[in-house]
């Protein structure tokens, strides 16, 4: 039997994959359940496993190229015998394609299967490290290239990713190197008190003047997005918050590995607790009212694009907890490691630029979402109280933009004064 590898839908969103390498060369044994190449989606890279054992007869869409959800971009070869007729078919096939290059390409169906065999798609499956019998290694996509253009025996490695995988970094270690990958620091304005991962090498990647550089995958996902997102009726509402007591309470706590990120996090989510609306969302029956608040954070990606790590269950989890949490999101987002679940179920967000001593911004809502927080930077600034006193204090500026088919200005206010609350009169609440 001869078998289909189609592109393979990685998530909900996802229209087309971009390969970023295959793991078998044609010709090769392929088992079932065998890792046979590496898909990149909206955001992350995955190992893509066959269905079936056999021989990897011939590949369609080379490496660095993609291809739609659902496109043939390879054959399996069930015997060394059908090889060769897989090859031709993989002929005819790209004939045909380029023969009708204009024609929308319908994604084939188990029913549309040839009498040679299924339309065997290739599985994704979140890889898991085995010590045991099996002898499978597991490591991520960048660590494999690296330990094969430097000449790295996996199996001599002790992986220090989640789970145990093998990462890029291990992979250097073992080979006497150190990591190559550039990080850019960005020194925060004294004014402003927010660290959190977007401090990482943010940078947009540049090209010579005057040339085009295609979008990669993840910044096509975000233009998708923001272009649905022009279609929901919004408004933004603005609020000046003090932040002495909120920064008094994070020089406490940092050294325990909390971040001003997860604080402002843990602060909104409990404000969410008395107003639901706001972490509801908007569907064609009515207000859907979350049962869960997961707050996402925008976070810019070193080679471009945007990902949104959800922190899960914010409100009810500790701070330390969060933190944890938030820090292995961090490390698995650099690695493109994350799993579709844990950027795509934000039930609200929340977007930070105070550390490049932006002042105020307003943020475009995500699709599914009904608001998003923007969060400017502190700065000294000189306020009376009720008795007519001056005094100067920390201040910072954050905007909520909300889907007004669901939430109305004065939602919006109540949330943002309850919010101002919590972080200027009772911070340490959010340690309990």
């Amino acid at each position: 039997m001869i078998y289909e590898i189609f592109m393979p839908a990685l998530s909900s969103t996802m229209t087309e994959g971009k390969i970023v390498s295959w793991e078998k060369k044609p010709g090769d044994r392929v088992e079932k359940g065998e890792t046979i190449l590496v898909v990149e989606s909206d955001k992350a890279d995955m190992d893509v496993e066959s269905f079936y054992s056999g021989y990897l007869a011939t590949i369609i869409v080379p490496a660095g190229e993609q291809a739609p959800v659902g496109k043939t971009i390879g054959y399996i070869a069930e015997t060394e015998a059908e090889i060769e007729e897989a090859r031709r078919r993989a002929q005819q096939l790209t004939t045909s394609t380029a023969a009708t290059a204009d024609t929308p390409l319908t994604p084939p169906t188990p029913a549309t299967a040839t009498a040679t065999g299924p339309a065997a798609t290739a599985t994704v499956q979140t890889p898991l490290p085995t010590n045991g019998g099996s002898g499978r290694i597991i490591a991520s996509p960048r660590a494999k290239k690296l330990a094969r253009e430097l000449n790295v025996d996996l199996r001599t490695i002790k992986g220090t990713g989640v789970n145990g995988r093998i990462t890029a970094e291990d992979v250097e270690r073992a080979a006497g190197k150190v990591s190559t990958t550039p990080v850019t620091s960005h020194t925060a304005p004294s004014s402003s008190f927010v660290p959190s991962f977007s401090q990482e090498a943010t940078t947009a990647p540049t090209a010579p003047p005057g040339e085009t550089v295609p979008f990669n995958t993840l910044q096509q996902a975000v233009v998708r997005n923001m272009v649905a997102s022009l279609h929901v009726p919004t408004f933004q509402v603005s609020y000046d918050i003090t932040t002495n007591a909120l920064e008094e309470l994070y020089r406490k706590i940092k050294p325990r590995g909390v971040t001003m990120t997860v604080l402002l996090a843990k602060a909104v989510a409990v404000t969410l607790e008395k107003h639901p609306l706001l972490n509801a969302t908007y569907t064609e029956g009515g207000i859907k009212y979350n049962d869960a608040i997961n707050i996402a954070v925008a976070v810019a990606m070193p080679d471009g694009g945007l990902i949104t790590p959800v922190l899960k269950n914010a409100a009810s989890l500790d701070i330390y907890s969060l933190a944890r949490n938030w820090q292995d999101l961090v490390n698995r987002a650099r690695a493109k490691q994350l799993q579709p679940d844990e950027y795509s179920t934000g039930t609200f967000t929340i977007s930070n630029l105070g550390m490049y001593g932006v002042s105020q911004f307003n943020a475009i809502l995500p699709p599914g979402q009904g608001a998003i927080l923007a969060i400017g930077g502190t700065r000294p600034t000189v306020v009376a109280n009720k008795e007519g006193l001056f005094g100067i204090f920390n201040r910072m500026t954050v905007t909520i933009t909300c889907d007004h088919r669901i939430i109305y200005g004065a939602h919006a206010a109540a949330f943002l004064q309850d919010l101002a609350s919590v972080i200027e009169n009772d911070p340490h609440s959010l340690t309990l």
